[in-house]
């Protein structure tokens, strides 16, 4: 008991200092270090398996939808850059550039990618001639720099990891279709694999991705009440390959121009895994993307006969497929107890003599503590059925927050108070102009999140003007 006291108290409490809560657990359960590049972190074993496990169930889904994965170069001449006028300028601030190489000044300046677009839309100029050519959908997964002035571990850094789709089709339908096909991926990864719910939406004219003619969302809301952009998925239109001269002959023999998608996500997905599902005790993983499914810790593990029954259960559990760890250290049931609930396992499985006398084991879940007493010989079907009751558990938790934090608005000073107020969504129409959407942000602090699809008005007057409005927005403070 004294050890777990101790493990916990390392923790600051959510409730006390949320920021601080989170900068405790990424640091305590082993997910990122500092490093002496400012602005950029270490991820460590367990952090980085998060991400492979995310990343291998994208892949796969990516591609049954007929995405190829392709790497471009992580430099990008200037002039390259400079061929889409709305792109440069808007990511022109966070642009880092290389201006030497060895002990010769470079030419051109190299920009160090902060997105592809430029790099995929000249090779696409090279391979894409003919309507056969098409459709193109590529994805790579690589790393990229932004120069983020404030930064937090996995939510802003300036070099992080994601993937970013990149795809060129023969029409504007079939290119539109894409881009809400992969919003969709994204949208059943986060709320089947991650449990967590999410809203989708298309972002505002001023939120959209420079170059774009729309940008897509999936938004979540974390514990705290701030809204996280999970994945985005955008519409180019034909503006990149009118930019970048790409031209196809169509069947009908005339030359055309493609239209493009891009869509991504990255790393900040584990930062809104540990705010939507953490607690004081650490993470809380849901089991798809967990390094650690089920822990086995023997109790009196020195007694005859536990320890080879630990690792018969180890090699059943994983010869059924689970990610499975045996601590068999000689560290304290107590310190094993507190160390794998830090770092979020969804399921503890305890054995010790007395459950090996009954044939049976006990089973912990991570999220309540529920213990469950069951048959080893059914240890299987009790595991895989804990781990789906705890995913689900998840998801409802996540959605009722959601909804207890989901208000509406009709005047601006109505959504003032609320903003200043409690945390969370505030829906209220908008007329569609941007002085208002300015305005919100000045008075009220709060940025648009997306105009979510199938979700019905709330009024017919602008919440900020007054003016007749069509247009339901999700109001919020964003990380």
């Amino acid at each position: 008991m004294a050890d777990n006291k101790k493990m916990v108290e390392q923790i600051t409490s959510m409730d006390e200092d949320f920021a601080k809560w989170y900068t405790d657990i990424v640091k305590k359960a082993d997910l990122i270090d500092y490093s002496s590049v400012k602005g950029c972190m270490i991820i460590r074993p367990y952090g980085y398996a998060i991400w492979e496990n995310i990343q291998k169930i994208l892949d796969a889904r990516f591609k049954e939808t007929g995405v190829e994965n392709v790497y471009m170069p992580m430099f990008i001449p200037e002039s390259l850059l400079k061929k889409e006028k709305d792109h440069v300028e808007g990511f022109a601030p966070e642009v880092a550039w290389v201006t030497m190489g060895g002990s010769e000044r470079l030419t051109e300046r190299l920009c160090v990618r902060p997105t592809s677009e430029t790099l995929f839309c000249e090779h696409y100029a090279n391979i894409i001639k003919s309507y056969r050519d098409l459709p193109k959908n590529y994805n790579q997964w690589c790393s990229v720099v932004r120069w983020e002035k404030t930064t937090r571990p996995f939510l802003r850094s300036r070099e992080f990891l994601w993937q970013e789709g990149h795809t060129m089709h023969r029409t504007a339908e079939e290119a539109e279709a894409r881009t809400i096909q992969m919003l969709n991926v994204y949208a059943n990864f986060f709320e089947g694999d991650l449990a967590i719910p999410v809203i989708r939406g298309q972002k505002t004219d001023k939120e959209k991705f420079a170059g774009a003619l729309a940008t897509y969302t999936v938004e979540a809301l974390m514990h705290d009440g701030k809204a996280l952009q999970g994945g985005t998925s955008h519409n180019f239109g034909d503006g990149f390959a009118k930019a970048f001269d790409i031209q196809f002959l169509d069947s009908d023999n005339k030359l055309k121009h493609p239209h493009q998608t891009s869509w991504g996500v990255s790393t900040r997905i584990i930062g809104g895994i540990i705010m939507t599902h953490g607690d004081d005790n650490g993470l809380v993983l849901p089991p798809a993307v967990a390094p650690i499914q089920v822990v086995i810790i023997p109790i009196q593990q020195q007694k005859e006969g536990v320890l080879e029954a630990a690792n018969r259960i180890a090699d059943t559990l994983k010869a059924a497929g689970l990610r499975v760890k045996l601590d068999d250290s000689d560290q304290s049931p107590g310190w094993k107890f507190s160390e794998y609930e830090m770092k979020g396992v969804p399921l503890r499985i305890e054995i010790g003599p007395r459950d090996l006398a009954d044939n049976k084991c006990v089973i912990v879940r991570r999220d309540n503590r529920e213990k469950s007493f069951v048959s080893i010989a059914g240890i299987v079907d009790s595991v895989n059925e804990g781990l789906k009751n705890l995913t689900r558990a998840l998801y409802e938790k996540a959605l009722k927050n959601r909804e207890d934090r989901t208000f509406s608005a009709q005047t601006l000073e109505e959504l003032t108070e609320i903003a200043n107020n409690k945390n969370g969504y505030i829906k209220a129409m908008w007329c569609g102009d941007l002085e208002c959407e300015l305005k919100l942000k000045e008075v009220a602090d709060v940025t648009s999140r997306c105009m979510p699809f199938g979700i019905e008005p709330t009024g017919d007057k602008c919440v900020c003007c007054g003016r007749e409005a069509h247009k339901l927005v999700y109001w919020g403070k964003a990380y």
